[in-house]
């Protein structure tokens, strides 16, 4: 990829050998070689000088004229950033697409060493770079999550999950599988940063997540391979179930909180889901729930040297996921862990008031709402917020996200509420109608002062 070193000998022998004094012996150096000397300096005024005296001599400088590597002029100057030289050897007839040695054109020269203005000309005279694969060059180098794309059987196969998701037949059991789009492999640095996700994925084991089983990355299309869940996601159970028991809702909490608490805990990274919302929550054969799509397209890595994140462009929701979106993300702000606890809150509250939150606004409308401070209404009877449970929602959707508490504290709540559900099922109801008023005022869920109740 290295284009400039080895021109650093070429100059010190340029300037060794260049020609001090008018000798017929001397030995003078090919104008071709000039120019990639002077391309490699960004001196646009030597190339123009260079050009003119071979025309005034009756012969002429070759702009595309290639090394011994396949390198032009257009190479070299790419990679040193030099856009002025950039532009004055394409308007004198320098090709845009010509590849070197390495298998490089010059714009990958320019996106390699990161030359932003370069990339942005090149762009603007119609430059195109390849798209990258995950391709290895022999067999040893497979991955060992890979599946090959043969193996998979989609006789019959069926659409799945909001529809990016199919059913397929791999080594005799039924898979869910993701084809990725072309945006994933946009540029190099996607595509370093999907393959360090999937080797993360490979690794991860547990009962509220959703298996990885493996990806078809050595062919087109690529995909990610998943266990498949026959008994649907979260939205559909709620959709086609009648009124839940707090005790169900609080068990289906737990297992989301559990699955999330696991990912936000990953180390040496937390991985931040950002697009938790009933469609990616899916229930086993025995209703236990699992976090699911949280692949290349959705998740992201906190770096080492910090703990938030921003992303370089305003992140796209489909219309279910945006009335689920925490407001720092949707404002393009930096957020953390505490944005997927945003997102819990709400399915929570969907899971006893059994509609979407803020059913009455279009999916665009709502996430301005929750920059604003509103928070969905609480409807439902006061007993289905049984034991603090609306307490816990309100501390979870908290404006202030370094307020809201960890999956790690939530599970431990729930795990309270859940001992007190119990218990209420067993005393004597006089008894439990003292111990229900003690609670929900000490939760605070009669007080209309609160702005989440807005």
């Amino acid at each position: 990829m290295d284009s400039v070193s080895g021109f650093k000998s070429a100059r010190s022998s340029f300037q060794k050998d260049s020609p001090t004094r008018k000798d017929d012996d001397e030995v003078r150096i090919p104008g071709n070689v000039r120019l990639m000397y002077l391309a490699n300096e960004g001196d646009v005024d030597g190339i123009r000088e260079l050009i003119k005296e071979a025309e005034e001599s009756g012969g002429a400088i070759d702009v595309n004229y290639a090394d011994v590597h396949g390198r032009t002029a257009l190479h070299v100057a790419a990679c040193q950033g030099y856009v002025v030289t950039v532009k004055f050897l394409v308007e004198n007839g320098a090709l845009l697409g010509p590849i070197d040695r390495m298998g490089n054109t010059p714009l990958d020269n320019a996106i390699h060493y990161r030359k932003l203005d370069v990339i942005e000309l090149f762009e603007k005279y119609g430059a195109k770079a390849p798209m990258p694969t995950m391709q290895v060059k022999n067999i040893y180098q497979v991955p060992e999550y890979e599946i090959c794309r043969s193996e998979l059987d989609f006789t019959n196969s069926s659409i799945i999950t909001k529809g990016t998701f199919r059913i397929a037949t791999w080594r005799g059991i039924q898979v869910a599988v993701k084809t990725l789009g072309d945006e994933v492999f946009a540029n190099e640095e996607k595509v370093m940063a999907f393959r360090d996700e999937l080797t993360l994925f490979q690794k991860m084991r547990h009962p509220n997540v959703v298996q990885f089983l493996g990806a078809v990355t050595q062919s087109s299309p690529m995909m990610i391979i998943t266990e498949y869940l026959p008994m649907g996601d979260l939205g559909n159970f709620l959709k086609t179930n009648g009124p839940i028991k707090p005790s169900m809702v609080v068990r289906f909490a737990l297992d989301i909180a559990r699955g999330m608490n696991y990912l936000h805990k990953h180390k040496p990274e937390a991985i931040i889901h950002r697009d938790l919302e009933p469609s990616n929550i899916l229930l086993d054969d025995s209703r236990h729930l699992k976090v699911a799509d949280f692949d290349g397209s959705r998740s992201l890595l906190m770096t080492k040297s910090s703990k938030t994140m921003r992303e370089d462009t305003p992140p796209m929701f489909e219309d279910a996921s945006c009335r689920y979106v925490a407001p720092e993300v949707f404002k393009n702000a930096e957020y953390d862990t505490k944005a997927d606890v945003f997102s819990f809150a709400l399915i929570l509250q969907v899971m006893i008031e059994r509609c979407s939150p803020f059913s009455e606004k279009h999916s665009y409308e709502v996430p301005r709402c929750y920059a604003e401070g509103q928070r969905p209404p609480f409807r439902a009877s006061r007993s289905l917020y049984t034991c603090g449970l609306r307490r816990l929602i309100e501390d979870c959707w908290h404006e202030v996200p370094s307020k809201r508490p960890t999956f790690e504290l939530i599970i431990e709540r729930l795990l309270l509420i859940q001992r007190r559900i119990v218990s209420s099922e067993v005393l004597p109801s006089n008894c439990f109608q003292c111990l229900l008023d003690f609670w929900l005022s000490d939760d605070g869920s009669d007080s209309s002062s609160r702005n989440s109740s807005r």
